[in-house]
């Protein structure tokens, strides 16, 4: 059956529109003339992606760190006066004050989850985390067997997680979503880690990259699909980078205290070498994560979109994050935790400030997609075990 529909006039907006209606069984020669004509003006406008775009809007958070000391010092107190029970209504608590606070295009976003469901996710898992140290104390061999089945199972603790924080947030009250299914989380969460031992960690930064490409790809903003378009060759660099520093700081470090015992101080080497190896690793440990961080943060965001609804910039600069970090470490340690509120708050901040969307004509067409079953007791028992997920 041909087409009685004249799209020659339509706009590539409206074929794009008609393109996801469309019903490619009933009406497939229809179908097949709405994809051609996309086709041909994408061909004839190469730029026909940028002239969508028809305001930029930068990332503000508008927290302080007092308003939310006063929240977590509270959050705080009744957590360990409860036994952590309160802990549920603590996580819902600090994440309504930072999304509420984050705000983009004049909008900001919501954090919607319930904190019965989480404190019963947080019983069970505090069961099992309580059985598996038990299991630990009578039966150590039982033990290991019960690690790997947790490293086995990750991949499931992985995504109830993200599909019940996708779920849980808001931005003009269209809900996020996350599609990712188990098999494909089994490959790249366990698969080719374990795979990545054998080439002595070459395929690592494949493997990240292969996991970044998950998360993003199968996030959904309504019925809007995230894309992305990483890079292998951007992560062996962000690798190799931060393997590099790690080396020479090490290696500066070493030859400086060598030199040192080498003047005459044999007695007190062993002392200063323990003292020596321990802020190597705090310095390692922050210039090359900080390097990794600020590669792959940028090129996530770079190369990451919602086709015809918006595009994303990130410009964190290294040396920033790097001074951040090291602060933010001092601050924690000379205040005894009590700067934590004010060192959460400028890190939202700061990762805010160095991000900007572009808008695009789309943007107003977004719908509530179809929500999906969503597992607290997964995401609770995710938290609990150390398998946290985040794009930075």
């Amino acid at each position: 059956m041909s087409s009685t529909i004249d799209y020659s006039n339509y706009s590539i907006e409206e074929l794009l529109q008609a393109q996801e209606a469309i019903n490619r069984d009933a009406f497939p020669d229809r179908a097949a003339e709405i994809d051609a004509r996309i086709e041909a003006l994408v061909k004839a406008s190469p730029e026909s992606n940028e002239n969508q775009v028809i305001r930029e809007a930068n990332v503000n958070f508008t927290g302080k760190a007092g308003e939310f000391f006063s929240i977590w010092i509270v959050n705080l107190l009744l957590s360990i006066v409860t036994l952590g029970i309160y802990s549920a209504w603590a996580k819902v608590r600090t994440h309504r004050y930072f999304y509420g606070n984050t705000e983009i295009d004049g909008h900001h976003f919501s954090y919607l989850a319930d904190p019965i469901a989480i404190l019963k996710g947080r019983i069970i898992a505090a069961i099992l985390f309580g059985a598996y140290f038990a299991t630990s104390a009578l039966y150590p061999v039982v033990s290991l067997f019960l690690l790997l089945i947790i490293f086995i199972l990750t991949p499931f603790f992985v995504v109830l997680s993200l599909r019940f924080n996708m779920k849980m947030t808001a931005y003009r009250n269209v809900r996020f979503s996350f599609r990712g299914n188990f098999g494909d989380a089994f490959v790249y969460f366990v698969l080719l880690p374990f795979a990545s031992v054998f080439t002595l960690y070459l395929l690592m930064p494949f493997a990240l990259k292969k996991m970044d490409e998950f998360l993003v790809d199968e996030m959904n903003f309504g019925n809007a699909k995230f894309r992305s378009d990483l890079s292998a060759g951007s992560y062996y660099i962000a690798a190799i980078g931060a393997t590099f520093l790690a080396f020479v700081i090490f290696g500066v470090g070493i030859a400086g205290l060598g030199s040192y015992i080498s003047f005459g101080e044999q007695q007190a080497a062993s002392p200063l070498a323990t003292v020596v190896f321990m802020a190597l690793y705090l310095v390692v440990f922050a210039v090359s994560s900080s390097f990794y961080t600020y590669k792959i943060r940028n090129h996530i965001y770079n190369t990451s979109s919602l086709p015809n609804v918006a595009t994303f910039t990130s410009d964190v600069n290294f040396g920033d994050l790097l001074i951040l970090r090291v602060t933010n470490l001092l601050a924690i340690v000379f205040s005894l935790g009590l700067a934590i509120p004010w060192v959460k708050v400028r890190t939202a901040k700061f990762f805010a400030d160095a991000t900007r969307v572009q808008i695009m004509a789309g943007a107003d067409d977004v719908v509530a997609g179809e929500s999906g079953d969503t597992n607290a007791i997964a995401e609770e028992a995710s938290t609990l075990f150390d398998v946290d997920v985040a794009l930075g």
